[in-house]
């Protein structure tokens, strides 16, 4: 097993996704961590491919890239767990492991990783149906950065009003959180040197992912695009509209929307709806998979914020949030979904947490220390329609206090999402 890459941050972060590949890897012959690029994935694969003493082979090695293209059949023998660091970089391979996988069907024979949306690339001749689990790994959590239990979604599902936090955080504690993001790379530097690391990022994101994925003639158009998302975190996301801005047909920009999902930049949130067939057509929103990347391109520094008094709009907090809680949902035992709610006449709450039993947690955000009755009425309006199904409705707020506003109303500090443990600790 080759050395494990080092660690931006100067020291190796556990990943709660860590037991989930550990789960797979005792029932399924092949398992794939997806992702974005740099959030983590070869660390994560190479520490645990070390303690199983596996074989270790990256892609991203010009001679292993050769070998696998030459002849894929011999590139993926191995008597032991075989790690592929960014499989995807060779189509070849996958029929190969499938013909490997079909004649030795032992689980825990492959642990591949890739850096987008594996089943979206081009060429890709077989997709592993019935013999691959996919563990989708994003950028670090806040939890994941301090330590902390990030078991808000198991505990407010499990205690609802009762769900009690104080925090120390303050407003300055949140705003650089929201700069920073959860990249290694970002969470290792500050000021320009992150700027950068941002700039380059997103960079060789488009030039590189995006047209391995689909070649595109329009790359300044893309660009524009991701300019346009990033002013409008937290939004609706309606292609009509960021078509007329940017004078393209709307076909093309729904394309171009599905592509950045796929290199994950970003993450369209549906919309909730008692009818299953209402949320596949109503309006969803967007949020950029790494509140750091949207902030850098919204020209947002914590210079610039304190010389604005810390003001930091509504919709990049409110992605931030829904973000750190759709991360959770990848290893809560707790099996829920997540939305937004939206009516016709503007009423509206931030993110609607769904569990399979149908009961629901609504959260607005406020980017203020003071929260106050009406900041509520998005969450009563769909507590009427709920009824019991209405678990607790919350306000996540810059204050340091869970108050009650009602049998079911709390606000409570934002920081409860990463410093509540799974039974409200």
């Amino acid at each position: 097993m080759n050395h494990v890459p080092a660690s931006p941050i100067g020291r190796t972060l556990p990943r709660r996704m860590e037991t989930s590949i550990a789960d797979a890897l005792t029932d399924t012959r092949v398992v794939l961590v997806n992702g974005a690029r740099q959030c983590g994935k070869s660390t994560l694969v190479a520490q645990f491919g070390r303690s199983r003493d596996a074989v270790w082979r990256s892609l991203d090695n010009a001679a292993n890239r050769q070998a696998a293209a030459f002849d894929p059949t011999s590139f993926v023998l191995s008597d032991r767990l075989l790690v592929i660091d960014e499989a995807q970089r060779e189509p070849g391979l996958w029929l190969a492991i499938k013909e490997t996988v079909d004649a030795d069907p032992r689980p825990g024979r492959f642990l591949l990783t890739g850096s987008a949306k594996v089943l979206g690339l081009r060429g890709l001749p077989d997709a592993l149906p019935g013999r691959m689990e996919t563990i989708e790994l994003w950028p670090l959590s806040q939890g994941e950065i301090d330590g902390r239990p990030d078991g808000f979604v198991d505990a407010v599902f499990a205690l609802g009003p009762e769900l009690q936090h104080q925090s120390s955080e303050d407003r300055g504690g949140y705003l650089s959180r929201v700069i920073r993001g959860g990249f290694p790379q970002a969470v290792a530097r500050s000021g320009r040197r992150r700027e950068a690391f941002f700039d380059n990022y997103l960079a060789d994101l488009i030039n590189r992912d995006v047209i391995q994925l689909s070649e595109i003639q329009r790359g300044p158009q893309m660009r524009a695009l991701v300019n346009l998302l990033a002013a409008r975190s937290g939004q609706l996301l309606v292609p009509g509209n960021l078509a007329g801005r940017l004078g393209l047909p709307q076909t093309t920009v729904q394309r171009y929307l599905g592509l950045l999902e796929e290199v994950f930049l970003i993450k369209r949130l549906p919309a909730w709806s008692r009818s299953i067939g209402s949320r596949a057509i109503s309006t969803p929103k967007v949020a950029f998979v790494d509140a750091g990347i949207a902030a850098n391109l919204s020209g947002l520094d914590e210079a610039g914020l304190a010389r604005a008094g810390g003001h930091l709009s509504g919709g990049l907090l409110e992605g931030f949030v829904a973000m750190e809680i759709a991360r959770q949902l990848s290893w809560s035992t707790t099996r829920v979904d997540l939305f937004h709610y939206r009516t016709k006449d503007q009423t509206e709450v931030d993110v609607v947490l769904e569990n399979r039993r149908g009961q629901v947690v609504a959260i607005d955000v406020k980017a203020s220390a003071v929260v106050r009755p009406d900041d509520f009425a998005g969450i009563n309006h769909l507590g009427a329609r709920l009824g019991d199904d209405l678990l607790v409705g919350l306000v996540l707020y810059n204050g340091g206090e869970t108050l009650a506003f009602g049998p079911k109303n709390r606000a409570m500090p934002i920081s409860a999402l990463w410093e509540v443990g799974p039974s409200g600790e």
